[in-house]
C-alpha cells in the first residue's frame, strides 16, 4: 500500500521542479510558497451570545489545532450596534507545519465535502498573489460533529504567497489540489 504523501512534500518534490520548468526559475528560492494561512470567522448577531461566540471559538480550535483569537472593533459603527471595543469575529493565523497541516486538510476532506462543489473561483486572488477562499459552513470539516452544532457560520481562508503573483500563486494551487472552475 502506497503512503499518501503530505502536502508539503509534494510542494518540495514536485510543484518546485514543476514551477522551475515552467516559469524558467534557476534558484528554488524563488518560488512562490505559502508563508500563512489567515482563517476567519464573523460573528454578527451571536456577538451577545456568549454561548454561541464560545461554541464557535471552541469548533475552530478543532478544526485548525491553535487557539484563536478575538477581533474586536475598531471605531463604532451605530447602524450596525456595534460600539468600539465590541467582538465582531474570531480568526487564526498558521504557519509552518499547522499551516501545511490545515491545507492538506482543506484540499483532501474539506472541499471535497463541499455541497455542490464545482472547483473554486479563480478570480479570487489579489495583485500579490494572495487567494481568498470563503466557505458557507464549517461542517465540512472532519472534526466538527454536526449533530452537535447549533451555530452554523461561514469562513473566510486567506493564503499568504512570497515573491508570487496570480498566475504564479494559480499554478501551485493547481499542483497542490486545489480544483478551480472553468471561466
Amino acid at each position: 500500500m502506497q503512503k499518501s504523501l503530505h502536502l508539503k512534500e509534494i510542494y518540495e518534490k514536485e510543484v518546485v521542479p514543476a514551477f522551475m520548468k515552467e516559469f524558467g526559475v534557476k534558484n528554488k528560492y524563488a518560488v512562490p510558497m505559502p508563508t500563512k494561512v489567515v482563517i476567519n470567522i464573523g460573528i454578527g448577531d451571536q456577538a451577545k451570545d456568549e454561548k454561541a461566540m464560545e461554541e464557535v471559538f471552541n469548533n475552530l480550535m478543532a478544526i485548525v489545532g491553535q487557539r484563536p483569537v478575538f477581533t474586536r472593533a475598531r471605531k463604532s459603527v451605530a447602524e450596525f450596534n456595534v460600539r468600539k471595543g465590541d467582538v465582531i469575529g474570531i480568526k487564526v493565523t498558521l504557519r509552518g507545519r499547522r499551516m501545511w497541516d490545515f491545507l492538506d486538510k482543506l484540499v483532501k476532506l474539506a472541499l471535497p465535502r463541499v455541497k455542490d462543489f464545482r472547483g473554486i473561483n479563480p478570480k479570487a486572488f489579489d495583485k500579490d498573489g494572495n487567494y481568498t477562499l470563503g466557505l458557507v459552513e464549517y461542517l465540512v470539516f472532519p472534526e466538527i460533529n454536526p449533530a452537535k452544532v447549533d451555530v452554523v457560520k461561514g469562513l473566510s481562508i486567506a493564503i499568504h504567497f512570497k515573491n508570487s503573483e496570480p498566475q504564479k500563486s494559480k499554478f501551485i494551487m493547481e499542483k497542490l489540489g486545489f480544483i478551480f472552475k472553468e471561466d
